[in-house]
């Protein structure tokens, strides 16, 4: 058993190992993650019967790259959009409390509130539709 393990036989608990190469694999990386990706590696890991080491080769020269790439700029898209709806919110919060501000010191509605809050409702509508997207995206 122990030929057809070093020749990319199936160990004992079942994981495919990988073919021996001439001179040796001349490269290490080492990789440090939190527990729960490793808990999410070794699952995977485990479902496909390969090392967490085989799952990372694998994957990163089978496309997986490319998809981490495309993960990272949606990612850095998100934030950015996040950061937009953040000051947006921010410049609302500021027009409401100047509006409440004036209401208090003169007992009179202000005639711009009704906008004001027809705007929080379009913000709270985007911030809804965004999250929607992102939970399809996920799915």
């Amino acid at each position: 058993m122990a030929d057809a393990e070093a020749d990319g036989g199936t160990s004992r608990d079942g994981q495919k190992r990988r073919r021996r190469v001439a001179g040796g694999r001349q490269h290490r990386h080492v990789v440090k993650v939190t527990p729960e990706e490793e808990g999410q590696l070794y699952s995977l890991a485990l479902q496909y019967k390969v090392s967490v080491p085989k799952l990372l080769v694998d994957s990163a020269l089978a496309g997986g790259a490319a998809e981490a790439a495309t993960n990272a700029s949606v990612r850095h898209e998100v934030i950015a959009q996040m950061f937009s709806t953040y000051r947006l919110l921010a410049t609302i919060a500021n027009n409401v409390n100047q509006m409440a501000k004036a209401t208090n010191a003169t007992g009179e509605t202000q005639a711009e509130i009704v906008a004001t809050l027809r705007k929080v409702r379009e913000v709270a509508d985007r911030i809804d539709a965004f999250v929607d997207e992102l939970s399809g995206a996920s799915s």
